[in-house]
């Protein structure tokens, strides 16, 4: 009997091991079959655009003033496409976006969608670029400027427009553009670098616990979260900061020369309507009102890749909803509206 239960623990411990590294091999399957396949669609928002206006003048218009105003709208089609014959194509707008966080994650999917782009693009089109990103790790943010860089030696126009934030890496993307509009509370700016390193080597010290880490090379390790922290080190590692926040500061001195970099390299932030009188935009106005704007006189085309959404993103969302539907109906049921800033 007991040699049984030992048997049957060890096929346990085995199928476990063997349960976790399949797993593991999925998993690794999975991240490399999504790196390799990174689908792009496109979408025309002219059509967009003008469905939803029609939907909304169909059900506003009296009979007679929809008719009138389908007949001028068909005109206007017949029109492009006589354009279209005799080779006056109109001006392309290619719009991009880049929701970033700290890691600037989605900067393999926009790689693809800026090599995509390029392709195609021809100097007389447009790329919009639409983006968000409070910043985060130079060396991917300064990538991620690099692919911008690429629109530029291509000699296309870049406009990029910020909704809400482009501050620090967001703001080293943004001054690649020809032009910068910015919604009058976007957030831009925070020209400075960042390092943030907890130690705890006085919590081994005080508990007798002895940290040891070899080296070659004076600078190898200058500040670590659980070596002694030493003058010479503090000393080196603020040299590379300020190091790193010169470059930033040459990089938006190259592309937006107007600026008086020395106010704005502070590390401070600006709101859109502040950040126009530092230069560090062009024009206040949505992405939306530039989109509609040029959809009058231009084919306005988005580079897109649909977000497939894990089972635990899906679960989360559920989550999500339930507690904000329920959270709604507690304060309608209170008539206690928080205000917010």
């Amino acid at each position: 009997y007991d040699w049984f239960q030992l048997g049957i623990g060890i096929f346990g411990v085995i199928a476990l091991f063997l349960i976790f590294f399949a797993l593991v091999a999925i998993v690794v399957l999975r991240k490399k079959k999504s790196a390799k396949e990174i689908k792009i669609e496109v979408k025309i928002l002219n059509k967009l655009y003008a469905e939803n206006k029609n939907k909304i003048l169909q059900n506003i218009l009296e009979s007679d003033e929809y008719k009138k105003f389908s007949k001028q709208e068909a005109e206007n089609l017949k029109k492009i496409k006589k354009e279209k014959k005799e080779n006056k194509e109109k001006k392309r707008i290619f719009v991009l976006d880049f929701i970033g966080d700290v890691a600037a994650s989605c900067l393999p999917v926009f790689r693809e969608h800026v090599t995509a782009v390029l392709q195609v693009a021809r100097p007389t089109d447009e790329i919009m670029l639409r983006l968000e990103s409070p910043g985060g790790y130079v060396h991917a943010y300064g990538l991620a400027a690099s692919q911008l860089a690429r629109i530029r030696e291509k000699q296309i126009p870049l406009t990029i427009c910020v909704d809400k934030v482009a501050a620090s890496g967001g703001y080293m993307m943004a001054c690649l553009a020809d032009k910068i509009i910015a919604a009058p509370f976007s957030i831009l700016g925070s020209v400075g670098v960042v390092a943030n390193v907890p130690n705890f080597n006085r919590v081994l010290q005080k508990n007798n616990v002895d940290y040891l880490e070899m080296t070659a090379g004076e600078y190898k390790r200058t500040l670590t979260m659980l070596g002694e922290v030493t003058e010479k080190g503090k000393n080196k590692f603020q040299e590379q900061l300020e190091e790193t926040h010169g470059l930033f500061k040459d990089h938006i001195k190259k592309y937006r020369p107007l600026i008086d970099i020395e106010a704005v390299a502070t590390g401070e932030y600006w709101l859109g309507v502040k950040a126009i009188e530092h230069k560090l935009v062009d024009e206040l106005k949505t992405s939306d009102d530039y989109l509609v704007c040029a959809s009058e006189s231009c084919q306005i085309i988005q580079i897109y890749t649909p977000k497939k959404e894990s089972f635990r993103e899906k679960l989360m969302g559920t989550a999500s909803l339930f507690l904000s539907t329920a959270h709604h109906k507690k304060m309608e049921l209170e008539k206690n509206y928080p205000l917010f800033m």
